[in-house]
């Protein structure tokens, strides 16, 4: 692999696994319902009342290196709570530091069911925003600014509980020892419903920072992985830890910023890395491989997708051979089948913004009246090849920031990708897997479109077709890619052949 294509792959799925930490770290709304044991009425009971403006420090670790802190405050407002929390993280992506910041504010009933809420998130030059409100049992979600605002409406079972007041939901109740608590999940971010479940396991002495606390011991699971919370007995966070070597602890104001003048320590895309029994030579050169997987059956992941298309799996051994680019025009842009499991791949959604204006102009500026759509991909992928920047970028990708900001990782490379080829009338869809480089399989993501029939391509890379290193574990978009992180340090992968062209 030459310098230039060494250089791209730094900065692959950086979001991905970002966004599963902030699940620990609080950033998710969630829909409510208990129920514990049999005696869901616990837990519907008045909940005692905050009636002081409160606030919380917690500082945020990796493997033991300090990589960022949180800050939590409540306030009543008569019988309603404004709650607000920040999030700053500092890491190390492939030798690179890489700041993100989160600000959630929410306003809330006096049982903690959401009213409204919004969500920033900044990292470097990318800035996004969320916003909602309940209106009877629908959320109404807004993103964007006052000028390209767009709206999804999502229809709620029971008014939700955001992630933010979680913390100030267990405070206000007291805990029992065996008590469960069911939490089916909506976060903003991915567009994702899940399910968690919290169980109280245990009570234990726990020692911070030099003073030793009763406490209880919280349990749940999340996409396979083992989340574990300790509170106090007034129910305030003492320590939380996640996989990954992710933990948070309790701090102060003056502490709690401490150390986060520069990035270090542990970097977040080698943790995850998967290095195989021996390396491929010339990855980008692969036009077939087999390798022996280990690990898919973890966290329930189904791994549906890995036979179909250019993948083929059995008994473990993986195939995969790179496709060939189809050799006349299966049809002329723009795509017409009105069939619905074909329609989808053409509509716009809230970050693969196909319909905004400057996506359109740009999508017709690149495309010109070519109506072939293989040599319109051709076009469209090396064009976000040599316009975007490479570098690491932890906000949620959108298409729409990509064409603005013109940076990014592999997520807003091959988002950007697909919302123009859709644009220009080609369907098109994510793909989420995994990637050969410097000797190891990264997380990765790239854009399949369909030109008679589905053909990777890789706008990180400048890969049409991708490379057979390109492994898809999950197509679609983020709350799909959410799927994934349950394979986070699972997988094993062992080459038995490979050919080059």
């Amino acid at each position: 692999m030459g310098k230039k294509e060494a250089k791209v792959c730094f900065n692959l799925f950086g979001v991905g696994i970002v966004a599963f930490w902030l699940f620990m770290i609080g950033w998710l709304v969630k829909e409510r319902h208990f129920q514990a044991n049999g005696h869901a009425g616990d837990h519907n009971r008045t909940p005692i009342s905050i009636d002081s403006v409160q606030r919380e420090w917690r500082e945020i670790f990796l493997e033991g290196d300090k990589v960022g802190y949180s800050t939590h405050m409540i306030k009543p407002f008569g019988e309603r709570y404004f709650i607000q929390e920040e999030i700053v993280l500092r890491l190390n992506l492939m030798g690179s530091g890489s700041g993100l910041y989160t600000l959630t504010q929410c306003w809330v009933d006096g049982e903690f069911l959401l009213e409204s809420f919004n969500v920033i998130m900044v990292s470097g030059v990318v800035r996004s925003s969320i916003s909602g409100r309940v209106e009877d049992s629908v959320l109404v979600v807004e993103t964007g600014g006052r000028e390209d605002k767009r709206i999804q409406k999502i229809r709620l079972k029971e008014r939700p509980i955001i992630g933010a007041s979680l913390s100030q939901f267990f405070k206000s109740r007291k805990l029992h020892v065996g008590e469960v608590f069911r939490f089916p999940l909506f976060d903003p971010s991915v567009m994702a419903q899940k399910e968690v479940v919290v169980s109280v396991t245990g009570k234990e002495r726990l020692r911070i920072q030099k003073i030793t606390y009763d406490a209880f011991r919280l349990e749940a699971e999340m996409w396979g992985k083992k989340l574990t919370f300790w509170l106090d007995e007034a129910g305030s966070t003492l320590k939380e830890e996640g996989f990954m070597g992710l933990t948070t602890i309790r701090s102060s104001a003056a502490r709690a910023p401490e150390g986060l003048e520069r990035a270090g320590g542990t970097d977040i895309y080698e943790l995850v890395a998967i290095e195989p029994d021996r390396r491929l030579p010339d990855p980008t050169r692969l036009i077939y491989l087999r390798l022996e997987v280990e690990g898919l059956d973890q966290a329930g992941f189904a791994p549906a997708l890995l036979t179909g298309g250019r993948q083929r799996l059995q008994d473990g051994v993986l195939e995969i051979r790179r496709e060939t680019l189809p050799s006349h025009e299966a049809y002329r842009r723009p795509y017409t089948d009105s069939a619905p499991d074909m329609s989808v791949f053409l509509e716009p959604e809230f970050n693969i913004e196909s319909d905004d204006p400057e996506i359109v102009a740009k999508a017709r500026e690149i495309s010109g009246a070519d109506r072939n759509p293989v040599s319109v991909a051709q076009r469209l992928t090396n064009w976000v090849f040599r316009n975007i920047e490479k570098k690491p970028v932890l906000a949620m990708p959108s298409a729409r920031e990509a064409l603005r900001t013109r940076v990014g990782d592999c997520n807003e490379h091959a988002t950007l990708l697909a919302a123009l080829l859709r644009a220009s009338g080609v369907p098109a869809r994510l793909s989420i897997g995994l990637v050969y480089t410097r000797e190891k399989f990264y997380y990765h993501a790239w854009t399949e479109a369909y030109l008679g029939e589905w053909i990777s391509m890789d706008a990180t890379l400048n890969q049409m077709p991708a490379d057979a290193s390109h492994i898809k574990l999950v197509e679609g978009n983020l709350d799909k890619q959410m799927e994934i992180a349950g394979l986070f340090g699972e997988l094993k992968v062992k080459v038995i052949d490979f050919q080059h062209d």
